[in-house]
């Protein structure tokens, strides 16, 4: 009895390991097969069989694929009936892969090309989120980001009718928000190196604070609306608080009047802060060097 209990395991054992084994030669040989098969039609002479094998592998998902034979066809199909459809179908290919950088530069050729052509909307649409998508974070060199913004605001110029119109639009406030972040930091970094004097740019006062407030009053200026703005808004009371107090006994009165005119403006936008009970403080210590002030 249990020897035909062991007799029987080991056949089933030995059914599911050739059960696998057939399906990895199966396997193979379909990947031998397609490898096969794609080098032959790398090789191919005939043009329209390429292009259309290009086109079939474009449409598995086989983008590395359908790219090669697509740019080895690029000069030939220049002129042809196929040439407007296997140009924007090459930078679709790359978009695909996530090459957004050579997506966006074949989708530029496409709409150059063809400024009225069938996939002119969809190439500049993609083109600027493309770009979008290869922007890099806050922290690094944010010229990407412009571009991208440039490239998705001359879309909505030439579509503003577009069904992605929206979608752009909000991509776009996207990239702003980053551009704002960058300078946030910067701002930020000012303030935090506060006195020190070994990496000032304001060489008139030496004053990392005031760098703090220009910076921070440049980014409100041009982004208005931005999500950071209470953030900026209260490091510009910081600075100029944290500046008035490093200041000499003849600036330092006036100076504390500027911060408690910085007080009123932030607490008037900001009734509700979440920073409310540090701008009570500050009011409160910098109204101590103000005569006229209680």
């Amino acid at each position: 009895m249990h020897y035909s209990l062991e007799k029987s395991n080991f056949a089933q054992l030995y059914q599911l390991y050739m059960k696998k084994y057939i399906a990895m030669v199966l396997l193979s040989a379909g990947v031998l097969s397609s490898c096969g098969e794609y080098n032959k039609v790398l090789k191919c002479t005939d043009n329209e069989y390429k292009y259309e094998a290009a086109k079939s592998y474009f449409a598995k998902g086989q983008n590395s694929k359908a790219a090669t034979l697509l740019e080895d066809l690029a000069l030939i199909m220049k002129g042809t009936s196929n040439a407007e459809e296997s140009a924007y179908m090459l930078a679709m290919t790359y978009y695909n892969q996530g090459d957004y950088i050579t997506a966006s530069h074949y989708f530029n050729t496409y709409y150059t090309t063809y400024p009225r052509g069938v996939y002119t909307e969809l190439a500049r649409f993609y083109s600027g989120k493309a770009l979008y998508l290869d922007t890099p974070e806050p922290r690094l060199d944010q010229s990407s980001t412009y571009k991208a913004i440039e490239e998705l605001q001359m879309f909505m110029e030439y579509f503003p009718q577009s069904e992605r119109k929206e979608i752009a639009q909000n991509m776009i406030f996207e990239l702003q928000d980053k551009l704002v972040e960058k300078e946030y930091l910067s701002a930020k970094l000012y303030y935090d190196l506060g006195s020190y004097t070994g990496n000032t740019v304001y060489s008139s006062t030496g004053n990392n604070y005031l760098a703090a407030v220009v910076t921070a009053q440049n980014i409100l200026r041009e982004y208005p609306y931005t999500k950071k703005r209470e953030d900026l808004s209260i490091l510009i009371l910081r600075a100029k608080y944290d500046m008035a107090k490093e200041s000499v006994p003849e600036k330092k009165e006036d100076r504390m009047r500027e911060t408690i005119d910085e007080y009123y403006a932030f607490i008037n936008e900001f009734p509700e802060s979440k920073y409310k009970n540090e701008v009570e403080q500050i009011f409160k210590d910098a109204s101590k060097f103000v005569k006229d002030e209680n």
